[in-house]
């Protein structure tokens, strides 16, 4: 088999499994191109969660995903009822998961929850992002963690080439 089919199928036997020590041959340096590109790709936002875990952190990654997947909602009951469970998982006062945002956006939010729409939480969203994209994301690339990712993966690509490593 050609390179490209050996890696597509040693990928597809790993797929389900857990972790993202088994990107592709660059996918894991890619992740530094731009907050967008680690968030998009399953590997390196599961990498991106286990960092802002250890930083006390992960609520704000939550929220992004949570908001990305209620403006996906489609039923007018599922509107309502997933802008709830954000609104009491994350902005509320004493939420488990808190995000921290401004006051002016929290009692926005606050004031229009009982007829939520699609786009109720796109200030927030807006706000966690650019904290992620500033803040927790360039952390997230000068971790320990994510040296070690780029490493094991330039090592085990070593492997793959020269198999007497």
């Amino acid at each position: 088999l050609p390179q490209t089919a050996r890696t597509k199928d040693h990928n597809a036997i790993f797929k389900d499994r857990c972790c993202f020590h088994r990107s592709d041959a660059g996918e894991t340096m890619a992740w530094s191109e731009s907050v967008d590109t680690l968030l998009a790709n399953k590997d390196g936002l599961a990498a991106f969660r286990t960092f802002l875990k250890s930083e006390f952190s992960e609520e704000n990654v939550e929220f992004w995903l949570a908001c990305e997947d209620f403006k996906k909602t489609k039923s007018s009951t599922k509107i309502t009822s997933k802008a709830q469970k954000i609104y009491s998982d994350f902005i509320q006062a004493d939420a488990p998961k808190e995000i921290n945002i401004d006051f002016h956006t929290k009692t926005h939010i606050s004031q229009n929850i009982s007829e939520p729409t699609l786009s109720c939480f796109d200030d927030a969203q807006r706000s966690v992002y650019s904290l992620m994209a500033k803040d927790s994301f360039p952390r997230f690339l000068r971790s320990e963690m994510y040296k070690e990712l780029v490493k094991k993966q330039q090592h085990g690509n070593q492997k793959r080439w020269l198999p007497f490593l």
